[in-house]
């Protein structure tokens, strides 16, 4: 399996980090995972490009999660690509509906279909994904793809959440902020590291990332390196792992 970090900022602007967005390619098998804004430039940047992305998974609805989702219909649709599928959790359907009726020339441009999914297996794509509900602000699921790859999406962290991703490869974990600052609904790196101590994971990368983090990724890591034993890195845009 490959994966590209597409993007790996946060709402607030941070120069070379697109908003959330991920890609998985595996023997022709592709899925976007989230897609914020800056996520289709980035796209363009890839082997596929927004061509060669029919399927998108969405963690949650937030709009650095989902903000260049129907600009990416846009862009397929002018490239006579006919078909986009969206799944997400509860409230997707919603969510998609209503930007179609506030931009209601793309209505019927392509076949839409959109799919809701909770904490629990389903399959996107041709991948076989498990669900699990993560702490945040607004209904939002974590993903695991086999003992691959995980990704948190925006979560507190917690030991639910490790031990969902315990044993995976490599797992992309919500690390928004340093230390001093005092945040809800995403975790510093003493609380990443705290709930993660003890688990087999391969190599933690730490994602949606603010501009408060800049400068201070080394200190970051070592922070939850304190508390977490294994590889532990900061994800940038553009980098692609491949996982056997």
């Amino acid at each position: 399996m490959d994966v590209t970090f597409l993007g790996t900022g946060s709402a607030m602007p941070a120069g070379d980090r697109s908003q959330t967005g991920i890609l998985l390619e595996d023997d022709g098998r592709r899925l976007l995972v989230d897609c914020g804004s800056g996520v289709l430039n980035r796209l363009s940047q890839t082997d596929p490009g927004y061509e060669g992305i029919s399927s998108v998974l969405l963690t949650h609805h937030h709009l650095d999660h989902v903000a260049d989702l129907l600009p990416l219909l846009k862009a397929r649709w002018l490239a006579g690509e006919t078909h986009l599928e969206v799944v997400g959790p509860a409230g997707t359907k919603a969510l998609v509906d209503d930007l179609i009726d506030v931009f209601d020339y793309l209505d019927g441009r392509v076949d839409l279909q959109i799919r809701e999914v909770g904490p629990h297996e389903f399959s996107v794509a041709g991948f076989d994904i498990e669900g699990y509900e993560t702490r945040h602000s607004t209904p939002c699921l974590a993903y695991r793809f086999g003992d691959a790859f995980g990704f948190s999406g925006d979560t507190e962290a917690f030991e639910g959440l490790a031990t969902f991703a315990d044993g995976v490869a490599v797992f992309a974990h919500d690390c928004s902020f340093p230390d001093d600052v005092d945040v809800s609904n995403h975790p510093t790196p003493s609380q990443l590291g705290d709930a993660f101590a003890g688990t087999e994971i391969g190599r933690l990368y730490l994602t949606h990332l603010y501009p408060h983090t800049e400068g201070r990724h080394d200190e970051m890591i070592a922070s939850v390196r304190e508390r977490f034993d294994g590889d532990v890195r900061v994800a940038s845009d553009l980098t692609t792992l491949r996982i056997e």
